[in-house]
Parts: structure tokens; sequence; C-alpha cells
């Protein structure tokens, strides 16, 4: 049974009176200890995704157009989108946790760190009575050097890699069954980035947790994920098992982000870019929201071009769990 099934999710922004899809018709499902990763450059829909799970999203500007997503919590089948906000709080941090970009503007400056982590246990673990000693456990399990004092710092007074863990110790806090991660190394050096993700993969096997992994870094997907999600424009272009996706990646764009990679030792060969930018929600094309920075598209005919321009193409399976949006992929 899937812990997580989101069906043909439709979001739109209304900016100067019109209403923008900034996510279309997107597809996924996570299985509970299964880490998906969610990748594309930034604009791609990642983050908005993410956030549109547990409607985070203010309606206005947002709206949900349309769509599912279904949440399989303590036993009970949730329609997120259909429930009242009352019971959508118990989701928050129950059901699905967050940890947020740059945790430096997440964490609230004014608060110790443990009175922001105790207030996840309080939300949603009534049955703990001594609340500052679970504090202190949660902080030990992240990694905190000295967690008996440091539940009483600021967070100014804490490194760039402990807030991180104090995020983390945030989100544990509530006991998720699912634990978002939306760019948990951005800002931060590699060795810490290195220690943080030892850190995720740790505390799911331990606790059977999934996560949903949102990054633009190939090297920590392949490194850590299950199955890989490729977002771009807000549509999924391409989804396939981690090996696969990186050893036989179908859809140009992939193709493109994985030759971008930067090669471990290549001191003479110029780095691969993509041409362009990622197209404005009030900008995409009637066809593949790829054309015009498409290499592949290049190449072709001039009737095949004009076919990628105006032709939207399917999401479609081309191989076993492996998945792409192109019209010259078989």
């Amino acid at each position: 049974m899937q812990l997580l099934e989101v069906n043909n999710l439709c979001l739109d922004f209304k900016t100067d009176g019109r209403w923008l899809p900034v996510v279309s018709d997107v597809s996924f499902n996570i299985k509970r200890r299964e880490v998906l990763a969610l990748v594309g450059e930034s604009g791609c829909g990642k983050s908005v995704t993410c956030m549109a799970l547990t409607r985070l999203l203010p309606t206005p500007p947002a709206r949900y157009r349309s769509g599912k997503i279904t949440l399989q919590h303590h036993g009970e089948t949730c329609q997120l989108l259909e429930l009242p906000e009352r019971k959508l709080r118990k989701i928050r941090g129950g059901g699905i946790a967050y940890i947020f970009q740059e945790p430096s503007v997440s964490l609230n400056p004014v608060f110790r760190v443990g009175n922001q982590i105790a207030e996840g246990i309080m939300l949603h673990r009534p049955d703990v009575t001594d609340i500052r000693s679970e504090v202190i456990a949660l902080l030990h399990q992240v990694g905190i050097p000295e967690p008996e004092t440091r539940i009483d710092c600021f967070p100014h007074e804490m490194s760039g890699g402990m807030q991180q863990r104090v995020m983390i110790a945030m989100a544990l806090a509530s006991n998720p069954e699912l634990l978002v991660a939306d760019e948990p190394t951005t800002a931060l050096d590699v060795t810490i980035q290195a220690q943080i993700l030892e850190l995720l993969a740790k505390i799911r096997n331990e606790r059977s947790m999934a996560i949903i992994l949102v990054t633009h870094n190939l090297g920590i997907v392949a490194g850590m994920a299950d199955r890989v999600i490729v977002m771009y424009a807000g549509h999924q272009v391409e989804a396939a098992p981690v090996d696969v996706l990186l050893q036989q990646p179908r859809h140009p764009y992939t193709r493109a982000l994985i030759q971008a990679v930067p090669a471990p030792g290549n001191k003479r060969e110029k780095l691969k870019t993509i041409p362009g930018n990622v197209p404005s929600p009030a900008n995409f094309p009637p066809g593949c929201r790829f054309f015009g920075r498409c290499e592949y598209c290049a190449s072709l005919s001039a009737k095949e071009q004009t076919l990628c321009r105006e032709q939207l193409p399917e999401w479609r399976e081309i191989g076993e769990q492996h998945f792409c949006r192109c019209l010259h992929v078989k």
C-alpha cells in the first residue's frame, strides 16, 4: 500500500488578474521507507508541489484547480485536498513534516530552539509528559553535542549546520510518517552536507519513515534516493528508479542535467550548460515546455520542430517503472 498518492495535481497562481499554471498534471506515489527525489532547476515547481501536499499555499493567490492527494495516516485514508482545516492541522507535522530551505530564515530568532522543538511535541504527542527530556533526546538523535546546554540556545548562537539539525529535530518532534526535505543542504559546506544527508539516511532506517528529497544536486540523488522524478516548468518530464534514470536517461532535459554535473578530475573540458532559462508560467509554450532549450529538437526537421512547439507530449510509460514526457522517445 502506498503511503502517499498524488494524482493529476494542477495548481495555479493568480498574478495581475490572470490564473497562471505553476504545476500541471503531476502524479506520483511514495511507499513507507522510500526516498523519492524531485529534481530540476529553480522555478520548475518542486517546492510548490511539496507545499501543496498539505495545502500550505494560501488561497488566493494559489488555486488547487484539480487533482487528488491521498495519505494513509494512522490506518485512515485522508483526502488532503478535501479535509477541513481543523483536521488538516493534525496532518501538518503529525503526518507530513517539512525541513525548509535556509534554517536561519525558518527558525524564529526570538525563541530558544528547545521551545521551538517542544511546540511540535505539545501539538501532536500529548502522551509525552516530560517534554524537556524528549527535546534533549531529539537533539541528541540529530547529533547536536551537549544537548542539555544547547536546548536553551537561540538560533543565532548556533552554526548553519547545527541550525539545520535543529530543523530536523523540529520535524521529527511530531513523529511524522513522511518527511519532506526541501534543499536540506543549501548554503552548507561540503562536509556538513554529507553529515546532514547521512543523518537523514539514518533517521529513515531507524523510524521507517518515507522521505521526499527536493534538490537540484544529482550527486545527492545518486547516493540517497530510490526513485527520481525530474520536473521542468511545472511538469514531470521523466521518472524512474535512480539507477535507471542516471544510467539510461531518456528525456533531453534529464540528459542535459546529467551532462552539466562536474566530472571529478576533469580540469580541461569546459563544463556543459543548458542554454536559456526556465520559462515563466505566463509564457509556457502550447507544446513541449522544454522547446527552445532542447539540443535534440534543434537537430530535427522543420516539420518535427513545429510538432514539438505546438503539441504537448503525453506522460507515458516507456519501460518498467520508467515514464517520460517527450514526443520522440519510443
